[in-house]
């Protein structure tokens, strides 16, 4: 699960110019813009990330209540926390004083990095899919398929330790909605990020796309469990911002649907291959080499860049070319350890596109 409310060092604190009552606050790989002299290096805060939702009725909170205040039918009232511009400078996320909730942490042993996010009734901001663009939904997707959904590394900066030395890959953050196409005993299904649609090419775009472009019926001729996911992009989805003339399917995932449930993800060779064989697109591939190098501010440089549109590119993802290259050992219920193989992956925004979506 997601932090969106967790205690956090300042690690760093930096003026900003012509600005005599805030400065920017660094916390993990995040910049917030905070009160001057409200924080020191190494104090602990309460941090809250991009897209959490603070309840309504607060008194601490009453201060965002000019820009952030959002009350929906689905939401209910409360405030959202977004990326922000001040002064020329971007507050990604929300850092508050811990000891404004010493009534909440009272019973609780405070230490960097605990998650808060139940304790102060945190929740995610987000909208649910609409059926009406999307198609029918019949449910949840099925087969144990996971929802795609990459860190920002802002948000786990460990990850450039854990990636150093490991062969990667850097693929384009593509700007479209969550798309999976599965096959299971010979049947075939679409789902969206979170559901899945019935059949209905002229209600569905996705499914649309699969019967017009014949991966239906390759994928029933295949005759293995596989499952493709990616990014569906084209007119009418999102902003469009590859300004695409006819929408299309970029693969970023593949892997086969295992029979105890779940899917078991294939490296990047194995996707490319599949791709190949079923004349799919893939995200962009930026860049692949052997090794990987990147400084944390380094790689927030990289994701720089622009769509061929000449719109700012969203930004990147980075992953490991292999699934053993994210081995690593996790604690048994039992005491014991067991070895998981994955593989790793991380998201880095655009700064650039942040600064004009401000999300």
């Amino acid at each position: 699960m997601r932090k969106l409310a967790s205690i956090q060092a300042i690690r760093e604190l930096r003026p900003i110019e012509h600005a005599d009552m805030i400065e920017l606050v660094f916390i993990m790989g995040w910049q917030c813009v905070a009160k001057k002299g409200e924080f020191k290096a190494g104090d602990l805060c309460v941090y809250f990330e991009v897209d959490a939702f603070l309840p309504d009725g607060d008194l601490r909170y009453e201060f965002l209540r000019g820009n952030s205040y959002r009350n929906n039918e689905f939401m209910g009232a409360g405030f959202r926390i977004k990326t922000m511009s001040m002064r020329g400078q971007i507050s990604q996320g929300l850092a508050l004083p811990i000891c404004l909730f010493d009534e909440e942490f009272k019973e609780i042993e405070i230490s960097e990095g605990l998650d808060v996010t139940e304790i102060l009734s945190v929740r995610k901001w987000e909208i649910p899919e609409m059926a009406g663009s999307a198609g029918t939904q019949i449910g949840e997707k099925p087969y144990g398929i996971p929802t795609t959904d990459e860190t920002r590394i802002q948000s786990a900066p460990e990850y450039i330790d854990a990636f150093k030395g490991k062969p990667y890959y850097i693929s384009t953050k593509m700007d479209g909605t969550s798309c999976t196409v599965y096959a299971k005993d010979g049947k075939v299904g679409v789902c969206g990020r979170n559901f899945e649609y019935k059949e209905e090419v002229d209600k569905c775009p996705m499914w649309k796309f699969v019967v017009e472009s014949g991966l239906k019926e390759r994928l029933t001729e295949y005759g293995e469990n596989l499952v493709l996911q990616g990014e569906f992009c084209g007119e009418g989805i999102q902003k469009n911002r590859m300004r695409l003339n006819k929408p299309n399917l970029f693969i970023f995932d593949a892997g086969l649907i295992l029979k105890t449930g779940g899917v078991k993800k294939y490296g990047l060779s194995e996707m490319l291959d599949i791709c190949e064989k079923f004349k799919l697109d893939t995200v962009p591939i930026e860049e692949t080499a052997a090794s990987f190098d990147y400084t944390l501010d380094e790689i927030l440089e990289r994701a720089r860049g622009k769509y061929d549109s000449g719109l700012d590119k969203e930004g990147i993802v980075v992953r490991t070319q292999d699934m053993s290259c994210g081995e690593f050992s996790a604690d048994k219920s039992d005491g014991g350890m067991i070895s998981i193989v994955r593989r790793m992956s991380f998201k880095v925004i655009n700064n650039d596109f942040l600064k004009k979506e401000k999300g």
